[in-house]
């Protein structure tokens, strides 16, 4: 989709960008073998990714959207609408909350066989639950956005986002 206001555009290019890593960490993650796979330095960059996509992208875009984009709905009266993406938001918190420490310490190579089998299974989780919810985000919330958010809340909130 082709969004014209600057909330929905920015969302829209980081779930595309986040899709691309989740589907590099996916075929990664799924090819690993069960033993040894901490010697690979190529899923140690993998690895790297995903820790730094866990600690920056994940609570960031989920905290921004709750903060400022879900009261909104809500008060536009799409509450249902928020009310699914922030059960969807708890679900991949406590499963990127787990993986983190796992992804950092593959990362810097110190993970061992069942550190990296328990890695392996809950980054794929990670990547399911992540693309369904970008999808569901896609096709729902933010055409929303495009009718809600006036031209000066949306510079407004594009602003904030990108601040960070």
């Amino acid at each position: 989709m082709d969004f014209q206001s600057q909330v929905s555009h920015a969302l829209d290019e980081e779930h595309r960008t986040n899709l691309d890593l989740l589907g590099k960490i996916e075929a990664a993650f799924a090819r690993a073998p069960r033993t040894n796979a901490g010697r690979d330095p190529e899923l140690a960059k993998v690895a790297a990714a995903f820790a730094r996509h866990l600690e920056h992208d994940v609570h960031r875009h989920f905290d921004f959207e709750e903060q400022e984009l879900f009261p909104r709905l809500a008060d536009a009266g799409e509450g249902d609408i928020a009310e699914l993406m922030i059960e969807e938001h708890e679900a991949i918190r406590a499963v990127a909350d787990e993986m983190l420490p796992l992804a950092r310490a593959a990362a810097a190579g110190e993970l061992d066989d069942e550190g990296w089998n328990r890695l392996k299974v809950g980054a794929l989780e990670m990547v399911e639950r992540q693309v369904s919810h970008i999808q569901k985000e896609t096709m729902a919330l933010l055409p929303v956005l495009e009718d809600l958010l006036d031209e000066e809340t949306d510079r407004q909130l594009a602003f904030a986002y990108a601040a960070g």
